[in-house]
């Protein structure tokens, strides 16, 4: 078994999620994953989990978040 590097439990069924960089993550639940894996909008502070939009080096999950921290020009994907 493995152990979740979040939470810390023992689980039979936990996966290991491998990045661009070589680094790899062990996890017992994609919750865990997106908690520590996953950007946060600079705007409202929620996690992006979909495609989200990017500016420069800043993260945001909505094309609105990003216009209210002062880009413009910015749209959702589609």
């Amino acid at each position: 078994m493995a152990r979740c590097e979040v939470c810390g439990n023992e689980y039979d069924k936990a996966f290991s999620v491998t990045m661009a960089g070589g680094d790899s993550h062990t996890f017992d639940s994609f919750e865990c994953a997106i908690h520590a894996l996953a950007p946060t909008c600079e705007h409202c502070g929620c996690r992006v989990i979909g495609h989200g939009v990017e500016t420069e080096a800043h993260s945001f999950c909505c094309a609105h978040c990003a216009r209210e921290t002062g880009y413009s020009g910015i749209a959702d994907r589609v």
